[in-house]
């Protein structure tokens, strides 16, 4: 990591995604409909997913990747669920 161009472009990465994260908040926080949020939430799980993979680069630690594996299946299976009872009423038939 001495080359200054990737440090400048990790910095400008880290800046892009934590600016997406911030105005996707705004959208759940004044999303009109319920599908909006749910669009936002998703979208902030993969926004963070690309944070903490980026802080991996950043420090290379393996632990970051395996922490975004798992944020990433956790937030896919939230969405799912929060979609079912959304569409359904209820999570489990």
């Amino acid at each position: 990591m001495t080359d200054p161009i990737f440090a400048y472009a990790l910095a400008f990465a880290f800046a892009c995604f934590g600016a997406g994260f911030l105005l996707t908040l705004a959208r759940l926080l004044i999303g009109p409909a319920m599908a909006d949020r749910i669009l936002a939430v998703d979208t902030m799980v993969v926004n963070a997913i690309a944070l903490i993979v980026l802080y991996g680069i950043k420090t290379g630690m393996g632990l970051n990747f395996t922490a975004a594996m798992l944020l990433a299946m956790t937030g896919f299976v939230g969405t799912v669920a929060f979609c079912k009872y959304l569409l359904r009423g209820s999570v489990i038939e």
